[in-house]
């Protein structure tokens, strides 16, 4: 059986890696380190199908260094530790160190990342880490430290044009087969800038449609083979987050369109329902609070739509609360004021609450002066009353301020300059 086409195309020297000038082009840094012969520990983080163990594979063998592997899927602190042995055995006197190259180093456990650490410091191994993960949050601390972060980015398009050419003109099958590429855009697109999906999805449209020896790949011909769109989306990836970040600031930048094209991003990844419509709850008390406090109840209603239809029809009241939250008025001070009450509170500790504002459930309470003095608001014209609601140490403190871009928000001002005056101004 022959080897896939992405195996037979994988890059063996450095002039032939495509894609990532700025980590291998001319003067840059990955390259000044294999010209010399000496590299130091290093994670190479980047979305799927960028070449990272293609990029190790060739940094070990341009060094003509033992080169180990490791998935961290299916290796325990044993394997690692057998490694380590290994390379003890193997490295000689001034020589470069052999390298450990881990792919998904993210799905490592702390404890198999710690096993790690010796060898790292003392030279006994050179790590080449490969991940899609953001390492900040899924490597560990010291491990991190010892090693440099160098990020790869999405093929670009004539990164990817390149790779089509080069697999048509060199590969031993595909160059035997007379291809012609008249249309390049749904191939593009649905590799989403991974070079392995790229070359898998060139692979099955000519397996099935070379039997004559010719072959013209267009567009419609592409989606008829692939029948769906493969999408890339990682409910527990990095992804995920950064999907419902753009939905979130799409929505808080007042941009429908781009609230609908995440929201449908999620939903074609299958993303679960509830988790959208929790984000639209946090959005609407975020974002819009009270310059449109009908945003909360429409969200919530949302939510409480969705989980009584369920899908496909769901999607409806989620995209009817995504365009509302969008276009409606923005204000943020009520998150604000009550992040600037917590910080209060770490930072004065708990403040005696005044006598006055205390129960008095007791005789001896009462003796003690709970309550007195409190001043019921309903028995006063406009129920108001001036009187102190913070701790004396506080007393002056302001957390809520208005934001003079809704009319709702400009009523709630009003009001508080006429119960407070010049407190508001």
């Amino acid at each position: 059986m022959s080897e896939p086409l992405a195996e037979r195309m994988r890059p063996r020297m450095l002039d032939d890696y495509i894609g990532q000038k700025h980590l291998v082009g001319e003067g840059s840094v990955l390259r000044k380190m294999i010209t010399s012969g000496r590299i130091n520990s290093f994670i190479l983080w980047g979305p799927p199908g960028v070449g990272k163990t293609t990029l190790a594979q060739i940094v070990a063998s341009s060094l003509k260094v033992p080169f180990y592997t490791l998935s961290a899927v299916s290796s325990g602190v044993k394997d690692v530790r057998d490694v380590i042995t290994k390379a003890e055995s193997t490295r000689f006197f001034n020589s470069a160190s052999p390298i450990l190259f881990i792919d998904e180093i993210h799905r490592f456990s702390k404890s198999q990342q710690d096993s790690l650490l010796g060898a790292v410091e003392k030279g006994t191994i050179t790590l080449i880490g490969a991940t899609t993960e953001n390492p900040s949050f899924e490597v560990i601390r010291p491990l991190l430290s010892r090693c440099q972060l160098y990020i790869l980015k999405e093929l670009a398009r004539e990164d990817l044009l390149k790779l089509l050419d080069r697999a048509i003109t060199k590969d031993k099958i595909l160059s035997q087969i007379d291809i012609e590429l008249k249309e390049t855009d749904a191939l593009l697109r649905y590799s989403g800038g991974d070079a392995r999906k790229l070359l898998n999805i060139l692979e099955l449209v000519t397996t099935q449609n070379s039997q004559d020896g010719k072959l013209v790949i267009t567009d419609e011909l592409v989606k008829s083979a692939l029948q769906t769109n493969p999408l890339a989306y990682d409910k527990d990836g990095e992804m995920h987050y950064d999907i419902i970040s753009a939905f979130i600031k799409s929505i808080r930048g007042s941009d429908p369109d781009g609230a609908l094209y995440w929201m449908a991003r999620m939903i074609e990844g299958g993303e679960q329902p509830e988790f959208i419509a929790r984000r639209l709850i946090i959005s609407a008390s975020e974002d819009i609070g009270l310059a449109n406090p009908n945003a909360l109840l429409l969200a919530n209603a949302a939510f409480d739509a969705v989980m009584k239809i369920g899908w496909p029809e769901g999607r409806i009241p989620l995209a009817e609360a995504a365009v509302y939250l969008a276009c409606s008025p923005k204000s943020n001070s009520s998150y604000l004021g009550i992040g600037a009450a917590l910080a209060e509170v770490r930072e004065s500790g708990n403040q005696p609450v005044p006598l006055h504002l205390r129960n008095a459930p007791t005789k001896l309470m009462a003796e003690l002066g709970y309550s007195d003095g409190y001043k019921y608001s309903h028995d006063y014209p406009g129920h108001f009353a001036p009187q102190q609601y913070l701790p004396d140490e506080l007393k002056d403190s302001r957390f809520w301020y208005a934001q003079h871009n809704s009319p709702n928000e400009e009523k709630l001002y009003e009001q508080m300059l006429k119960c407070w005056k010049e407190k508001y101004k």
